[in-house]
Parts: C-alpha cells; structure tokens; sequence
C-alpha cells in the first residue's frame, strides 16, 4: 500500500486534476475533504466525462469524479484485496479507516511483492482485455 498519496480537493478543476498526474505520472487520484475520502479521478474519467464533453480546463472536479468508489479497511488481508480487484477489475483500491484515505493498494504492489501473483495477473489481463475491447469498439 502507498501512503504519500497525491490527492485533490473538491475545489480543484480538471486542469489541476491532470497537472498532478503528468507531475506525478499517475492516472488515478483519490478526491479528499481534508483526510475524508469523498471520490476519485481516473485519466480515464478526466478524457470521458471531461474534455471529450468539452469542458474547459477550468471545470470543476465534480464534472469529473467518481464517487462510488470500491474500498477496503487497513485489516483487509492482502489474498481479500487481490481478489476483490480481480472480481471488480479495477487496477487500484483506496483504503480507508474511519471514512479518511489511509492509502492506495494497485495491483502493481501486489505483483511487486510477489503476492497473489496470479490474483494479480489475472485481474490486470481482464482489465487490460477490456480496455483494449472498448477500445476498438466503434
């Protein structure tokens, strides 16, 4: 789990939003009210929901956001994390206690750490699987 994660507030805009992730080459920033968790944005969210809508740079994260965001407690085991990102394809998974962002396991740090590895691995190829359909799809 890393836990220097780079956040935004709900006062930033989607500009800001994708400074930090050139900045910190990163696609995925948690949305926080001070330490309280309130959503997160995805590079993804910000092409979809933001530019491709033709909002201006200047546009308010809460054009962008996600909110109902899939987390896990700080005592959900590694196996319990891995499986519930293969299960929900998603690559990242904020973990909170209390409601406030602690940190974010991805699935990079299972592979890393050698943990799961198949867990892993499977959850990255049916996410990539399904980014690169979506992809071709016209």
């Amino acid at each position: 789990m890393s836990t220097d994660c780079v956040t935004v507030s709900p006062q930033d805009n989607i500009y800001e939003i994708a400074l930090k992730m050139k900045q910190n080459d990163i696609g995925f920033i948690p949305v926080v009210e001070g330490r309280k968790l309130i959503g997160v944005v995805t590079d993804r969210d910000l092409v979809i929901r933001g530019y491709a809508e033709k909002h201006s740079g200047s546009t308010a994260v809460e054009e962008v956001i996600s909110k109902d965001v899939t987390t896990v407690g700080p005592d959900t085991s590694v196996d319990e994390a891995a499986k519930l990102m293969a299960r929900q394809k998603i690559r990242r998974l904020p973990v909170v206690s209390g409601g406030e962002l602690i940190g974010v396991v991805a699935i990079a740090d299972l592979a890393v750490r050698e943990i799961f590895v198949n867990e892993a691995g499977e959850a990255l190829s049916e996410i990539s699987e399904n980014v690169d359909h979506a992809a071709t799809v016209h």
